[in-house]
């Protein structure tokens, strides 16, 4: 069955994630970005919008409210809206650690305040209908965590609460991504807690992603919530699934179609982070549209409106092969087919 909901969105973010100047795989700029998604067609059908990140090289978090008004009128000209938008919170760029010191956690906080400067500029523009703003704890410390998690969790959910009140201020929500790689969010569990801890569920939820989520079951970087062992068996699969989304579903405001072979990628302090596939990699450990129902059933009624491609670490190649984006699409036409809404 054919459905209009949710709209389907792709990331510009890979052509960032892992790129480098001077080396085989250089950022991709937007423009570039935009083009790959806007050619990208399967039966007729086309990406809706993009979801976008803050940052340099492709967009300067404090860029004038022109220039924002430019790259808005960049991104519709290619017949693309803009959805969830990623705030700089990470030490390097604006922000800096929610779990830091009293500086740092200011950062963090300065760095919504300017996602959300931008996502009114782009709302009031008409280029962005919906959408949450993206953030996440920007402590890769987890062994620092662990010195006293409770104390920790705490200090990550104060910061968010102070975010979560410009947010609210503003009209948007928070949505922090479960990812093994950030602190306090580095397992199902873990990130429950941090979520009640912030107990703001109509302004802050989770963001879950298929490849960082499958990691969360195998318990990378915390193996007391694992929920599956080395060679599970597909019944152990599905019922693992079931518990973790049971209990992360009610919080997900945000949602990422993607695959993982099972493996981590990690660089610098940047340790064992969820590697995202191809959607057809022969590899690929998930069942993508099935898996997909678990986290979109009652989407809707939680604000969902639009879903989103993430493939980070892809090489340039394959980023700027045509069926590269043709066969993301077709993917998520068939997630958008067997779940979605009118």
């Amino acid at each position: 069955m054919s459905h209009t909901k949710p709209k389907l969105h792709n990331a510009m973010w890979p052509g960032l994630v892992g790129k480098e100047e001077g080396t085989d795989h250089p950022p991709i700029s937007l423009e570039r970005m935009l083009e790959l998604t806007a050619a990208a067609e399967v039966h007729g059908q086309k990406f809706d919008g993009i979801d976008y990140f803050l940052f340099l090289p492709h967009t300067d978090p404090d860029a004038s409210d022109d220039e924002l008004k430019r790259i808005a009128d960049l991104i519709a000209s290619h017949n693309l809206s803009v959805g969830s938008l990623v705030a700089p919170v990470w030490p390097g760029t604006v922000g800096d650690s929610a779990m830091g010191d009293q500086e740092s956690r200011d950062k963090f906080v300065l760095a919504v305040e300017k996602a959300c400067r931008i996502a009114k500029i782009f709302n009031e523009h008409g280029v962005r209908k919906g959408g949450v703003i993206r953030i996440d704890s920007a402590e890769f410390g987890i062994e620092k965590w662990r010195e006293n998690p409770q104390a920790n969790t705490q200090q990550i959910a104060d910061t968010f609460k102070r975010a979560a009140k410009i947010a609210a201020d503003n009209g948007e929500r928070l949505a922090a991504e479960g990812e093994i790689c950030w602190a306090g969010m580095h397992s199902w569990k873990d990130i429950v807690d941090l979520l009640e801890a912030v107990d703001m569920p109509e302004t802050v939820g989770f963001q879950a992603d298929l490849a960082h989520t499958y990691l969360y079951l195998m318990g990378y970087n915390a193996p007391e919530h694992a929920l599956l062992k080395e060679g599970y068996s597909e019944d152990e699969f599905w019922a693992a699934y079931k518990t973790m989304t049971d209990a992360l579903r009610p919080w997900t405001i945000d949602f990422h179609v993607a695959q993982n072979d099972g493996t981590v990628h990690g660089s610098g302090s940047h340790d064992k982070t969820g590697k995202h596939c191809p959607a057809d990699d022969p590899n690929g450990k998930l069942d993508i549209v099935k898996c997909s129902g678990y986290w979109l059933e009652g989407a809707a009624e939680r604000g969902i409106d639009h879903i989103c491609w993430d493939g980070c670490m892809f090489p340039n190649e394959m980023l700027e092969t045509p069926e590269t984006w043709n066969t993301i699409l077709d993917a998520m036409l068939k997630v958008r087919d067997a779940h979605g809404w009118e």
